[in-house]
């Protein structure tokens, strides 16, 4: 490895070091006994564990914050995919356009794009309900599983969808039989991908949420604002384990494409 290398690669270590580390501090303050924040605790104790599984609003939080990036990952799967699919048959002008339109969520400040979906939900009625935050996840979340099933379509070989069609098989069964299996692994990265946007998005939900649908980074918000007790660590703690578990997925999911 030469010199300019070897600076490169602990100037890359030493930058996510300073990412990951304040972020990995949150899970000692998880384990505290005290009912404030100290780091690291005087004492350890899983207190706010049984605090936050023992809390109704907290759990509800959780589970609608899983609803919604199921359901957000399940319709960005589904429509990026169809979208990745059609891309492939559009001029090169058209596709340059319409594949930017596709990927301008990636771009666009979403402080922007909460100000406008608000606005939009509210004149359709969808503020405070579970739809309007599913179609907002789907919106910042489809530009990954457009990536990821684009880069399984662009290695598809076109041959073997025609040999197929040349011995009888019909669009369906070409589509499942042919393209389905190539794609699937860009389709499941895609979907992680996805699932995680969804689950850790919190500017869009603060603007979309309501008394009753509340996610859980929209309830840690509230927390914050109201006290700042280790609860607010164990729910941020969740978030990242969860958060992990879907990197890890979507790695070992590329590695395996690859």
């Amino acid at each position: 490895m030469t010199p300019a290398g070897a600076w490169t690669k602990a100037f890359a270590a030493l930058l996510a070091a300073a990412i990951v580390i304040p972020v990995l501090a949150v899970a000692p303050l998880a384990f505290s006994e005290q009912s404030f924040l100290q780091l690291p605790p005087q004492d350890w104790s899983v207190r706010w564990w049984g605090v936050f599984f023992g809390d109704a609003s907290w759990i509800r939080a959780l589970l609608t914050s899983l609803e919604v990036a199921a359901l957000s990952c399940l319709l960005s799967v589904t429509t990026g995919t169809s979208a990745a699919l059609g891309l492939l048959r559009l001029g090169p002008r058209m596709r340059a356009l319409a594949t930017g339109l596709f990927l301008g969520p990636m771009v666009a400040p979403v402080i922007v794009l909460a100000v406008g979906l608000y606005a939009l939900a509210r004149s359709l009625g969808l503020v405070g309900s579970t739809i309007g935050l599913v179609l907002a996840h789907t919106m910042l979340a489809l530009p990954y599983v457009v990536l990821n099933v684009g880069v399984s379509v662009a290695g598809l070989d076109p041959r073997l969808a025609l040999a197929a069609s040349g011995l009888g098989a019909s669009p369906w069964r070409v589509f499942r039989t042919v393209t389905l299996p190539s794609i699937l692994p860009g389709m499941l990265g895609g979907g992680i991908f996805a699932f995680v946007t969804s689950f850790d998005e919190v500017v869009l939900a603060v603007f979309l949420a309501g008394p009753s649908v509340k996610t859980l980074p929209v309830r840690i918000w509230e927390e914050v604002r109201v006290e700042y007790t280790p609860v607010v660590a164990v729910a941020a703690t969740i978030m990242i384990i969860l958060a992990v578990i879907g990197s890890a997925m979507g790695r070992l999911v590329t590695r395996r494409t690859a």
